[in-house]
């Protein structure tokens, strides 16, 4: 059973950061990255800055509070670092900081990553929350699970939760 979501009123464009986490990936071959912008856009949202960065913690904490200093922006999405192994720090560094959470994406998007990829899916730490009345959503790298978390996720709630942030 799918549900539909409440429409939002009116139409409002959010702009957005687009963070890859990652060790190896350049602008060349992050695929998922490239596919975030590109759902956001296709969405008549906007894309504020886009950066790659190495899953190094204070690099991750760093960027998250210099692009939540700008108030042109309005949500961040990072991908990568989400998993278990020893370099996936992204979950660790910004988990600390976000000052409310949205346990809800997480665990909608493992039930859902299920569906997709089976007992693997208990491997993500996917994320959501707010950090200074900024919307931040945390993801696996892989393009499989960027297009599954913006597609049922993201894109039918970003309106709404960004402007009860606002509001």
């Amino acid at each position: 059973m799918t549900s539909i979501p409440h429409r939002d009123r009116n139409f409002i464009v959010i702009n957005c950061a687009v963070i890859t986490v990652s060790d190896t990936r350049t602008l060349l071959t992050d695929k998922s990255g490239q596919l975030i912008k590109e759902f956001l856009q296709q969405a008549d949202h906007r894309v504020g800055a886009y950066v790659i960065i190495p899953d190094e913690p204070t690099q991750i904490e760093q960027q998250l509070t210099q692009l939540c200093d700008r108030s042109d922006i309005n949500a961040l999405i990072f991908n990568g670092g989400t998993g278990i192994a020893p370099r996936d720090t992204t979950y660790d560094a910004l988990s600390g900081l976000l000052e409310k959470t949205l346990p809800g994406f997480g665990e909608i998007f493992r039930y859902l990553s299920y569906q997709e990829i089976g007992s693997r899916a208990i491997a993500s730490r996917a994320t959501a929350g707010v950090y200074r009345q900024k919307l931040v959503f945390s993801l696996p790298g892989s393009s499989g699970a960027v297009k599954l978390a913006l597609e049922k996720l993201i894109l039918p709630e970003l309106i709404h939760l960004v402007q009860l942030l606002t509001s």
